[in-house]
């Protein structure tokens, strides 16, 4: 399904994502007026986002200071996220943030809400659908404030959508990547050190990567679908590829070899049923191969060996 959106005022939070909210910011500022928001601590980033068309706005969720956050949204797409593992931080940003840029645009279009797959509860390689309990995912990779406040942050999405008759979608994303690298790049980079890359006992350990290509894509008809109560929808990638698949792809590709490691401390497989995401929003496009083939291109072609 095919959908854009031009002439709109769009703000797009956590921009200086560079596999996430920095392509969709820089893709819809071609036919829209886009305010990128986040700390923006570093000064000189800034140009680059004003040369593609997004307006730098500053704005801390944690501390609570919106106030230079602009007037006439049309839309918002909300992709920041806080990751200090530390509680009160994390809580702060990610939940009660969520709910006062909610509140600070409850007259808006539609609001969109970028969750995450890591707020299943692990269960073997079992397809996860929308309506699948929810756990901790990530206290075993270290992060134990991760999941908990992404799922808090789901519950003031709902609430904000009824409180405020604001239409809003909430997309549980997958293992993002692209251009601007992701997870199998930090993987390659510990290939590329010699060090061990670390897969779960429970093999292999499949995830289902979603290109940048796909999330730009995507994007304005995740805003379409917005609703009252929220639309809940899985975002992944069709291909399932485990880690063992990708390090060995990225290995064949740079002549670089993986070393893995089986470790209880590391995610386990995060299968996704995307029955509702291609019934409402559609399929992704980018081959997993071709995506990252050109993941270490863009981030590393040095190591390429052809």
């Amino acid at each position: 399904m095919t959908t854009s959106i031009s002439g709109a005022r769009i703000l797009v939070t956590g921009v200086t994502s560079e596999v996430v909210a920095k392509p969709v910011a820089f893709a819809l500022a071609k036919e829209n007026e886009v305010f990128g928001g986040a700390r923006w601590k570093n000064a000189a980033a800034r140009s680059v986002f004003e040369e593609n068309g997004v307006t730098p706005v500053r704005f801390d969720l944690v501390k609570a200071e919106l106030d230079d956050l602009p007037d006439g949204i049309d839309y918002v797409c909300h992709f920041a996220v806080v990751k200090s593992n530390k509680w009160s931080v994390d809580l702060d940003g990610n939940v009660a943030g969520l709910a006062l840029l909610m509140e600070r645009y409850q007259n808006v279009k539609a609001f969109f809400h970028c969750s995450t797959t890591a707020v299943y509860q692990p269960d073997g390689h079992t397809e996860f659908s929308e309506d699948s309990p929810l756990g901790d995912n990530h206290r075993k990779y270290f992060m134990e404030t991760y999941s908990i406040s992404k799922i808090a942050a789901e519950a003031v999405a709902r609430h904000g959508a009824r409180r405020y008759n604001l239409p809003t979608t909430i997309a549980r994303l997958n293992v993002p990547y692209g251009d601007g690298g992701g997870w199998p790049m930090f993987h390659l980079a510990q290939m590329a050190a010699g060090q061990e890359v670390a897969v779960n006992e429970d093999a292999p350990s499949v995830f289902q990567p979603l290109h940048s290509d796909d999330i730009v894509a995507t994007v304005p008809r995740l805003l379409e679908i917005a609703g009252v109560p929220a639309t809940l929808v899985n975002w992944g990638g069709d291909d399932k590829v485990s880690v063992e698949d990708w390090t060995a792809y990225l290995s064949e590709l740079t002549g670089i070899p993986a070393k893995l490691v089986v470790s209880e401390n590391t995610l386990q497989s995060v299968e996704l049923n995307l029955d509702r995401m291609h019934e409402l929003v559609g399929h992704s496009t980018v081959d997993w191969k071709d995506g990252m083939r050109r993941m270490v291109a863009a981030q590393r072609p040095d190591l390429l060996k052809n």
